[in-house]
């Protein structure tokens, strides 16, 4: 049992898979904790690149009475 820890301890032939899951689920879980942010942030610039866009155009009278 002793040989198996030792040689465990010693062999670092997993370590980078570990490694990189380890990054890859930081990375997971900040990105998931700073989408509600992201999603609000890009929600109020349409919002007001829209608002401002509809502005821009006013429809001619149809019937051209030129009141």
């Amino acid at each position: 049992m002793r040989t198996v820890i030792r040689r465990l301890l010693q062999e670092e032939t997993g370590q980078d898979l570990v490694e990189y899951a380890l990054l890859t689920s930081l990375i997971g879980f900040a990105s998931a904790g700073v989408f509600p942010y992201i999603m609000n942030a890009i929600g109020n610039v349409y919002l007001t690149w829209e608002t401002s866009v509809n502005g821009l155009w006013e429809p001619g009278d149809p019937l051209g009475s030129g009141s």
